[in-house]
């Protein structure tokens, strides 16, 4: 069997379809070792609760089989549009196009975020991700199948209808991806000021916290790449103390880590599912409730809403469920 003629040649260092591969998995690398040497929580462990279905369902399975989808349906609208031979932005240089798109999607993500977060519709498809109750380098790609097929079609169907060069959807992805690592990274890390521009793991893991104060109970720091967002729109919440506990309240499906190595391939698999599955379940009294539902999704910790959680770290008092 042999090689590519583009990897033989070494032509693949500057082609971006496989350039982008190789960065991100240098990426991943690079914060695992990290991680190990200096962790935000001290004694997780890399095959933590939630690994497999995160690294193989998640990651691996779900991110290849929708990219396929994503592409067949993106190929089929511009056939369909013709927008894309009209290059809209094909004249700008590669750097503005992507500096352009880099901006343009951030700030469309941290309005659906925001709007997922309040609606309780939109939030059955953003449950998933939160569901993670350990975050590391690759909690980030646990979300939902319908989310990540509304986000990416709405961030690579605008690339392609504006003509823009074809490395910049490839290079736009990479970086993507490498800062969801990023942010959800188990790295006890400080960067200051930064976080007032720059997002990273300090602000986005009290995103994912259970016990943020009263006052923010609509969420905290949904940006993705730029911080900024959150500063101007008064979502910012920046502590000097670590968050203690991660997740969601109400019951989910997570996977058993006591289970034989044979038998976590089909847990995998049932977890993985049931997680899709959990979006079409009824609606219950509390997620009716305006009052209750605001509560909900940002997910303080009320009691017997799940016996796994661990105790609290902050010292206020949570509302209880009616």
């Amino acid at each position: 069997m042999s090689l590519p003629r583009s990897i033989m040649s070494l032509d693949f260092l500057t082609d971006w379809q496989y350039l982008s591969l190789i960065i991100v998995v240098g990426w991943a690398l690079f914060i695992i070792a990290i991680e190990r040497l200096n962790p935000y929580d001290p004694g997780e462990k890399f095959f933590r609760r939630g690994f497999w279905v995160d690294f193989v369902g998640y990651a691996l399975i779900q991110s290849y089989l929708l990219s396929l989808v994503i592409n067949h349906g993106l190929i089929w609208l511009d056939s369909a549009t013709g927008y894309a031979a009209h290059g809209v932005l094909s004249s700008w240089p590669i750097w503005l196009q992507l500096g352009f798109f880099v901006v343009f999607h951030d700030f469309y993500i941290y309005w659906f975020h925001r709007f997922q977060h309040g609606n309780k519709y939109l939030w059955r498809i953003h449950e998933a991700h939160h569901s993670a109750k350990h975050i590391d380098w690759v909690a980030g790609s646990r979300s939902h199948s319908v989310e990540i097929l509304i986000n990416q079609s709405v961030e690579v169907g605008a690339m392609v209808l504006l003509g823009i060069h074809p490395d910049v959807v490839l290079i736009k992805m990479m970086l993507s991806v490498c800062w969801s690592i990023w942010i959800h990274c188990n790295i006890d890390v400080h960067t200051g000021w930064l976080q007032k521009v720059i997002n990273g793991p300090e602000m986005h893991r009290w995103h994912h916290s259970l016990n943020y104060p009263e006052t923010k109970q609509g969420g905290v720091n949904f940006a993705t790449k730029f911080a900024f967002w959150d500063w101007i729109w008064g979502t910012a919440y920046f502590p000097k103390e670590k968050p203690g506990v991660y997740g969601i309240s109400n019951a989910y499906p997570q996977d058993d880590p006591s289970l034989p190595v044979g038998a976590k391939i089909l847990d995998t698999a049932k977890v993985y599912l049931a997680q899709h599955a959990a979006m079409f379940r009824r609606f219950n009294a509390d997620e009716d409730d305006p009052e209750q539902a605001a509560l909900l999704r940002p997910c303080p910790p009320w009691p017997g809403r799940d016996d796994e959680l661990p105790p609290r770290h902050d010292a206020g008092e949570r509302p209880t469920a009616a």
